[in-house]
């Protein structure tokens, strides 16, 4: 009935702008690729085969840290932190071990957005 590999589609990440909001992604993803739907006139990203779509926050989704939280793996938990914390981040859960020497944290976007990031 469903697919056995379930693959995330894409994340919509609300913002008041969504110009900065693309701009600001492609720095906290610098790997991502822009693409462009010509007949739509739409730009998002593609991260490694996930879509991040920088929409509009407005009275039916805003922008802010409330429910799910997707964390991103990394190969370097310490340098994507602080990378993310240069371009504008605030750190807002702290990062902690959670076993098999890995750490995890969560930072905010410039709209208040969770961004979890997990790795060694």
């Amino acid at each position: 009935m469903f697919s056995s590999n379930p693959l995330i589609g894409s994340i919509l990440i609300h913002v008041d702008n969504p110009q900065a909001g693309l701009i600001w992604y492609q720095k906290a993803f610098p790997e991502a690729k822009k693409r462009f739907i010509a007949e739509l006139d739409y730009v998002y990203l593609d991260y490694m085969g996930v879509i991040l779509e920088i929409v509009a926050a407005d009275h039916k989704v805003s922008s802010g840290a409330a429910g799910s939280v997707v964390y991103w793996q990394t190969d370097n938990f310490q340098k994507r932190l602080y990378y993310l914390l240069k371009i504008g981040a605030t750190l807002y859960r702290r990062p902690m071990d959670v076993g098999g020497g890995l750490r995890m944290c969560q930072v905010k976007d410039l709209w208040g957005n969770c961004l979890g990031i997990r790795g060694n």
